[in-house]
C-alpha cells in the first residue's frame, strides 16, 4: 500500500478512538453542570463518532484496486463518506436548535460550572489540532473523507467555544438564558459548515474538473513533452477522490508510424505522472487531417 493511503487509513483509523475519548469528556461536562448548551455539544460529540466510523469504513472501500465491476477503481466512496458527514452535521444543528429552544423556555441555573467548563475546554483543544492534522493532510493527499470530518471536527471546537462563551455570559450576567442563546447562534454556524461540506462532496460525485492551477500545468506539460506531434484538442479532466483522469486527443502527421505516435504517447504519460500524484491518463491519437482549429499547438 502506498505511503500516502497508509496515512489517510491510519489517521481516519485514530478519529474513532478520538471521537470516543471527546463525547465522554463532553457529557462529563454536561454531567456535572447540567447545562443545556453542554448537553447539545455533547450530543454533535455522537456524530463525530458515527462520521470518523463512516469515513475509517468509506477510505478502506475506496482503496481498493480496480476490478471487474468497477474499472476505474473504487475512489469515489470517499465522497459518499463526506456527504453522510455533511448530513449529519446538519442534523447535529438541528439537536442543537431543539435543545436550545427548550433551554429559553424553561432556564436552569448550572451547577459546577468551573468544572464543567475546564472539562469542555479541554475536549475543545483536543478536537481543535485533530482536525488542523486531518484538513492539512486530507488537502496535502486530497482525501475528501478527511476534509469532511476535518471540517466537522472544526464546526464542533466552534460550537464548544460558543458554547463555552455562552455560559462564561449567563455566570458574569446572571442570566441563564444567555446559555441556550448562545447555543442557537452557534447551531446557525454548523448548518453552515454542513452544507458547505455536502456541496464540496456532491460536486465531486459530478466529476468537478480539476483545480484551474493544475490543470494550466497540464496544459504546459502536454506542450513540453508532446515533441513531434502537431496539437493536443479536447483537454479534459476530472477529479475521483484522491485520483485525476486526464484526456485529450493528440493530432500527428498522418504518415507518422504507430510505434512513433506510441513513443509520444507514453513519454506524455510518464510526464504527468510525475508532475500529477495519481493522475490517470487518456490520449485519443487522430492523423493530421482530422486536427480542430482549436487546442494546444505543440512545437
Amino acid at each position: 500500500m502506498p505511503h500516502a493511503s497508509r496515512t489517510i487509513r491510519r489517521l481516519a483509523f485514530w478519529s474513532i478512538p478520538l471521537a470516543f475519548g471527546v463525547m465522554g469528556l463532553k457529557f462529563i461536562a454536561w454531567y456535572v453542570t447540567g447545562s443545556i448548551a453542554l448537553y447539545s455539544d455533547a450530543l454533535e460529540s455522537i456524530v463525530n463518532v458515527i462520521a470518523a466510523l463512516a469515513a475509517f469504513i468509506a477510505i478502506g472501500y475506496a482503496q481498493k484496486p480496480a476490478d471487474h465491476g468497477h474499472p476505474y477503481g473504487h475512489s469515489k466512496a470517499e465522497y459518499f463518506s463526506a456527504v453522510l458527514e455533511g448530513v449529519l452535521i446538519v442534523v447535529a444543528a438541528l439537536l442543537i436548535v431543539n435543545e436550545a429552544v427548550g433551554g429559553l423556555m424553561t432556564p436552569k441555573r448550572i451547577e459546577a460550572p468551573v468544572m464543567g467548563l475546564a472539562v469542555n475546554a479541554s475536549a475543545a483543544v483536543i478536537n481543535g489540532i485533530w482536525a488542523f492534522v486531518l484538513l492539512r493532510f486530507g488537502r496535502r493527499h486530497r482525501s475528501p473523507a478527511l476534509q469532511a470530518d476535518g471540517h466537522h471536527i472544526l464546526s464542533d471546537v466552534v460550537t464548544s467555544v460558543g458554547v463555552i462563551a455562552g455560559l462564561g455570559l449567563a455566570l458574569a450576567f446572571d442570566q441563564p438564558r444567555l446559555d441556550p442563546l448562545l447555543a442557537l447562534i452557534v447551531a446557525l454556524n454548523v448548518l453552515w459548515q454542513g452544507w458547505k461540506v455536502i456541496a464540496s462532496s456532491v460536486d465531486g460525485l459530478m466529476d468537478r474538473a480539476i483545480d484551474p492551477v493544475d490543470e494550466q500545468r497540464i496544459q504546459q506539460i502536454i506542450k513540453a513533452e508532446a515533441d513531434g506531434a502537431i496539437e493536443a484538442h479536447d483537454i479534459r479532466t476530472r477529479m475521483a477522490g484522491r485520483v485525476s483522469f486526464v484526456e485529450f486527443h493528440l493530432v500527428v502527421d498522418g504518415d507518422m508510424t504507430v510505434e512513433r505516435s506510441h513513443e509520444i504517447c507514453d513519454r506524455l504519460e510518464t510526464a504527468l505522472r510525475q508532475a500529477v500524484e495519481g493522475v490517470q491518463v487518456i490520449i485519443h491519437v487522430e492523423p493530421g487531417h482530422k486536427a480542430k482549429d482549436e487546442g494546444v499547438l505543440l512545437g
